[in-house]
């Protein structure tokens, strides 16, 4: 039996299927879009490659993987129907992970989020019909917590339909988890809202740029329109990826609800920029609360434009609400349970910066070697 795991080639979900692999021996249904099988073997080889070489990428791809070429949010996952009927059969659990993170629209968070859970939940009623279903596990957000300032907030506390939403990612991913509570009442449900994830705190490099692109574009500001004391709660992928993979295969978790985050702990901007300030040996950026509006007004401006800085500014509008809250998202659940903290982000934040400047936001990628057995060779 086999986790069906969804979004094993998103940034996240790599570092999930990896952890889950090579940490938990555990067997694998893998859903990939993919033109054919060796298309999807190659997609596969580069979400993971960060986490292992080839050979072993390889060994558990012919001994404890399964790929399901679908789309989410197609009838059965598009599946025919006795590779769907396998799939029911072969799975155990749950790990939802596939999501849309296109925070501007609302047709495509409709579509993946919503579409996307609900095919993810018929599957699992399916598999609890035919031979009961273990877990399921969603990987949510912080952001289900509507618009917020300057709070601490519990799991318990976070779901408020009357507050006001930052943007459809957050508004569909609360709708989620709503679905997911009505529609599996008698199956273990673990729901894992991680905050903003930034970052390897193993390693420099990085497959994920969008919100390195914003970091990096703040992190060269001579001023910053932000507040000095402000904390921001950013967590290293590799924490949430063992959480998630840890807490799902534990038989019975404390909780049904984990902030993956860096909680109370979170630094704050002057702490961060102090930071990397010393690590280049340059002076730290001044900050100027009340250029918050003005900046944010040339940031809409310059995303209605074309080519690499409205790109950029689209970005940094995404993400501004994010930066200005100064709300945390208590973490005691998780660390408790998992008896270690996040890395905070002062510890890996130049790497990070360092490494993404020199690629030019970009990885390269090792292709399938030429010389190997099996479908992609």
């Amino acid at each position: 039996m086999a986790i069906f795991l969804t979004g094993s080639t998103g940034y996240i979900g790599a570092h999930v299927a990896a952890n889950l692999l090579d940490e938990h021996g555990a067997s694998l249904n893998l859903l990939i879009r993919a033109r054919d099988t060796q298309d999807a073997e190659q997609r596969l080889w580069h979400a993971v490659q960060l986490h292992m070489d080839f050979p072993r990428f390889y060994e558990h791809l012919q001994t404890r993987v399964r790929i399901f070429r679908g789309d989410l949010t197609g009838p059965n996952f598009g599946l025919a129907r006795d590779d769907y009927d396998r799939l029911i059969h072969t799975t155990d659990s749950v790990i939802h992970c596939a999501a849309s993170l296109n925070r501007k629209s609302e047709k495509t968070c409709l579509n993946v989020n919503l579409r996307g859970t609900l095919e993810v939940l018929q599957l699992a009623t399916r598999v609890d019909h035919y031979h009961g279903l273990r877990r399921f596990s969603h990987v949510s957000t912080v952001a289900v917590a509507g618009k917020r300032n300057n709070e601490v907030v519990k799991e318990d506390n976070s779901i408020d339909w009357e507050r006001s939403d930052y943007d459809p990612y957050a508004r569909t991913k609360k709708f989620c988890e709503h679905m997911i509570r009505q529609l599996l009442p008698e199956t273990p449900i673990t729901i894992f809202r991680p905050s903003i994830v930034l970052g390897d705190s193993r390693r420099a490099e990085t497959t994920q740029f969008d919100m390195v692109k914003a970091f990096v574009f703040l992190a060269g500001l001579p001023v910053l329109p932000f507040r000095p004391s402000d904390k921001i709660d950013i967590v290293n992928v590799d924490f949430v990826a063992d959480a998630i993979a840890t807490l799902h295969q534990k038989e019975n978790p404390r909780y049904d609800t984990y902030h993956l985050s860096s909680g109370t702990g979170s630094q704050t901007f002057r702490e961060l920029t102090n930071t990397l300030a010393a690590e280049q040996n340059k002076r730290g950026p001044m900050f100027m609360p009340w250029m918050e509006r003005p900046f944010s007004r040339t940031v809409d401006f310059l995303s209605n434009r074309k080519g690499a800085v409205a790109y950029g500014a689209s970005l940094m509008k995404v993400f501004i609400p994010y930066l200005v809250w100064n709300t945390v998202f208590d973490n005691t659940r998780v660390t408790t349970e998992l008896g270690r903290k996040p890395v905070p982000f002062s510890q890996y934040s130049y790497p990070l910066l360092k490494f993404s400047r020199e690629a030019n936001f970009s990885y390269r990628y090792e292709d399938w070697p030429a010389k190997v057995g099996g479908t992609a060779a």
